[in-house]
């Protein structure tokens, strides 16, 4: 098993936690966690931003598994 980029990992981290009080809000619950999450539109937002860093967060990974897919690219020692 092929180990995940650390960028992958962060910005899906990152992309998961701002998608937990972007739903809460969406859901109607955004008041138990802060005053401006009530409204509907910071629960998109972030909703929004998270969709973003998870993209983000794929690309690298993408790219390592294109890399190691390489055929002319020479095994790696040991």
């Amino acid at each position: 098993m092929r180990p995940y980029p650390n960028s992958f990992l962060i910005l899906t981290g990152l992309g998961i936690a701002s998608a937990i009080p972007g739903l809460l809000s969406l859901a109607g619950f955004g008041t138990l966690i802060h005053p401006v999450l009530a409204d509907t539109g910071a629960g998109i937002a972030l909703m929004v931003t998270a969709i973003a860093l998870v993209g983000s967060g794929l690309f690298p990974l993408v790219i390592s598994r294109l890399i190691s897919a390489d055929p002319s690219k020479p095994p790696p020692p040991g």
